[in-house]
């Protein structure tokens, strides 16, 4: 029987202080002893401005490859890992965030064998934990976070860019423009579009019940804050481009796509033509109601209420905050 042939692609940016443990715990994942397997791994070091390359070399396991990438990006990087770095005849491409760690040696394993056997899916998704949620919260602000951490509940239907499987086929049919704040909600638009040229069909993304992976949450709230208007201001940023591409027609697709994922100045110009959008300026207001449209787990009243206006007023200020900083040209990172 033919070996699985799997890269794996493990991004890292200025993850100085963790890149060499997580190594070694990459490492012991059964997937790179098991037979059956034939796997290499390509540590993704790109834009780092402290030591993250030496200290990754320094701690490489026999067969990691250690890719200095001056520059940055998650979809730029994604595009050379997908089209340039993997290998050729690899048959799934696995894509892993530095930083998360995994409950048991099998999660790798079970990830690619849970895609091989189904065939038809082009993305098979890990579920995320918050450590708050593994290790239990301790001050009043990690309650609530821990408390309102209901955000993840579709994650069988996204992408989680943290840990996800795909057909290496499938893979290179995408390419993702240079600059999106969050490359993993445009990769699924792609995916689930056949490059937005059809309508969705979402049975071509998954995640596998019962597998999952630890992040690490924030535990502070100025530092949600931030990174809720990172996601905010990346949704935006996508519905805006895919406005852009779907315009194009099918013909100029390929080669539109094919630009944003070579040329730097390809997105603030869609963006200079795309935005702001009236009557909502750079957000839309979809982005500050949805909580409250979603159902959340099963909680006394008092407890949903209190969640309910803590939360809108949370998202709130996540909205305002995600307006300003488009309105100052700093949403997308650069443009």
């Amino acid at each position: 029987m033919a070996q699985v042939r799997v890269d794996i692609g493990l991004f890292a940016q200025n993850e100085a202080a963790g890149i060499a443990e997580m190594q070694v715990h990459l490492a012991m994942q059964d997937i790179l002893h098991a037979t059956g397997y034939d796997v290499q791994v390509h540590v993704l070091c790109n834009g780092c401005t402290d030591d993250t390359v030496p200290r990754a070399q320094l701690a490489a396991p026999e067969g990691f490859r250690v890719h200095d990438l001056p520059e940055g990006g998650k979809s730029r990087t994604w595009n050379r890992f997908v089209h340039h770095l993997s290998r050729r005849e690899a048959d799934v491409l696995l894509f892993c965030d530095t930083g998360i760690r995994w409950p048991k040696d099998d999660c790798l394993q079970r990830l690619v064998a849970g895609l091989i056997a189904q065939p038809g899916l082009h993305v098979l998704n890990s579920q995320p934990i918050k450590d708050i949620a593994v290790d239990g919260p301790q001050s009043l602000t990690e309650r609530l976070i821990a408390a309102g951490a209901g955000g993840l509940d579709d994650w069988r239907g996204a992408i989680c860019g943290q840990l996800y499987a795909m057909p290496a086929i499938a893979a290179r049919r995408c390419l993702l423009p240079i600059g999106l704040p969050v490359e993993d909600g445009f990769l699924h638009a792609m995916v689930v579009t056949d490059r937005f040229t059809g309508p969705d069909d979402n049975h071509l993304v998954d995640g596998l019940e019962g597998l999952w992976h630890i992040y690490a949450s924030e535990r502070r709230l100025a530092g949600l804050i931030r990174h809720q208007t990172r996601l905010v201001v990346g949704s935006a940023v996508n519905a805006a481009v895919f406005r852009h591409l779907k315009a194009e027609g099918f013909e100029r697709l390929s080669r539109e796509l094919s630009r944003a994922a070579a040329d730097d100045m390809w997105l603030p110009h869609v963006l200079r033509q795309r935005l702001p959008r009236l009557p909502y300026a750079y957000v839309p207001l979809h982005f500050l109601i949805k909580r409250q449209l979603q159902k959340g787990p099963g909680r006394s009243l008092p407890q949903r209420l209190m969640l309910r206006t803590v939360g809108a007023i949370f998202d709130l200020i996540v909205y305002l905050n995600a307006q300003m900083h488009m309105a100052r040209g700093v949403g997308a990172g650069h443009w």
